[in-house]
């Protein structure tokens, strides 16, 4: 198992980067659309 481990540990720090990315496009992209008042009173309260 822990060479599997080695193996695969690149393509976790891809997948990392990825859903970082993937998250902050999300979040951009509801501001933009949604109403930027609207979701900044949701995400700081």
């Amino acid at each position: 198992m822990a060479a599997d481990d080695e193996e695969y540990s690149g393509f976790n720090d891809t997948r990392q980067r990825r859903v970082k990315i993937i998250a902050w496009v999300t979040i951009v992209a509801l501001i933009v659309v949604g109403g930027g008042a609207t979701v900044l009173s949701l995400l700081f309260g």
